[in-house]
């Protein structure tokens, strides 16, 4: 059976566990460590995907579960699969839609079939089984698609953490049965097990097992203290194998980034950037700027003097601000279009001191430069 998705390792670290690698995928190649922007609705929230594109940006994310409910993934298929429905022709990861059932709350109903939820657009009933989220997928046409899984609360009591981590591995035994599309989209299973590292070692034993084309590690970053995060984590990579590519999902803060590569992840997404843009907040090398503030108004310097993005070779501070102040949609499209250019290109950075063994030198000159987070 072959993969449509393939990693390679091109450097390691020499004093870290940051890796630089190439994930290969029928729609193109991806450099790692890679941030993806997140476009949850078959679009990154106020750009065009050209302008998405001119980020450097080399994979952005569609959702299941929203696609599913709107437009409905009968109708992307029609139109000839999420690439041609969207306009983007670089590679795309689709999320199966388990943490948005996560996050319904008492909205949905887990059992071992699968999930029974209620619609946030209309209230009406649906069930997502496993087998369901990867005929979405496949419909929708991805590259890389994700297994159907659970997440669990920061605070899950370990004898539910047992019992959702084996029931989302047999889960993922159903996905990987159901999927056949295998020369055009490849599977990765998701790693869970809460807080609980015994847990975590177990639920990678068990995906691992499955020999799939890569693994996501699911179920951080949703409340729990930045140390316990980072300590969870310290041993969830070591979990995964080397040859193949490593996720952090839902991750996309600065310092996470840097923590998450140190410790050996490829890749990370997040709604971060086009969420602070749209609020009226700029990610910079000097750390965060709040365009709102009054002290903009007169400052006609550039956003970010160190940063070469369209925003920041065309607009000045004030001018960015009399936009959100007037509530001009431009605002949202020209923050976002920078704040997804910084991190892009900071991931840029990051994988050129990998290649020349300074990670360690640029982290801290990097956080030296941005100051408290």
């Amino acid at each position: 059976m072959s993969n449509a998705v393939t990693y390679e390792l091109i450097h390691q670290d020499t004093r870290t566990r940051a890796r630089r690698g190439r994930i290969t995928t029928p729609h193109g190649t991806i450099e790692t460590p890679v941030f993806m922007p997140v476009g949850t609705q078959a679009t990154v929230k106020a750009m065009k995907p050209e302008d998405v594109e001119a980020t450097g940006a080399e994979i952005i994310l569609g959702n299941t579960y929203h696609l599913y409910l709107r437009p409905g993934e009968d109708i992307v298929r029609e139109a000839g699969g999420l690439h041609k429905f969207m306009n983007w022709n670089r590679p795309i990861l689709t999320d199966s839609g388990g943490f948005q059932v996560f996050s319904l709350g008492k909205f949905r109903k887990i059992t071992e079939e699968g999930v029974t939820f209620k619609s946030y657009i209309d209230g009406s009933k649906h069930m997502m089984r496993p087998e369901t989220s990867i005929d979405i997928q496949n419909a929708l046409g991805a590259d890389i698609i994700m297994a159907f899984d659970e997440c669990v609360e920061y605070e899950a009591e370990k004898p539910y953490v047992v019992r959702s981590l084996e029931r989302t591995t047999r889960w993922l035994k159903r996905c990987k049965d159901h999927h056949q599309n295998t020369e055009q989209q490849s599977l990765f299973g998701i790693m869970q097990g809460g807080m609980f590292k015994d847990l975590r070692r177990i639920s990678a034993e068990q995906i691992v097992d499955l020999d799939l084309p890569g693994y996501a590690i699911g179920g951080l970053s949703v409340g729990e203290p930045k140390d316990i995060m980072l300590d969870v984590l310290d041993d969830c990579v070591d979990y995964l194998p080397k040859e193949k590519p490593r996720y952090l999902m839902g991750v996309g803060t600065v310092d996470y980034l840097f923590e998450g590569v140190e410790r050996g992840v490829d890749m990370f997404d997040c709604v971060l950037p086009t969420r602070l843009a749209r609020h009226g907040v700029a990610m910079t090398s000097h750390g965060n700027v709040n365009i709102k503030n009054a002290v903009h108004q007169r400052d006609f310097s550039t956003l970010d003097p160190e940063c070469d993005c369209y925003v920041c070779r065309n607009y000045s501070r004030a001018y960015l601000r009399h936009l959100f102040k007037s509530n001009e949609i431009l605002s949202s499209m020209l923050l976002s279009e920078h704040n997804i250019h910084f991190l892009v290109n900071m991931m840029k950075n990051i994988r050129k001191s990998i290649e020349e063994d300074r990670f360690v030198e640029y982290k801290k000159e990097f956080y030296d430069k941005y100051g408290e987070f």
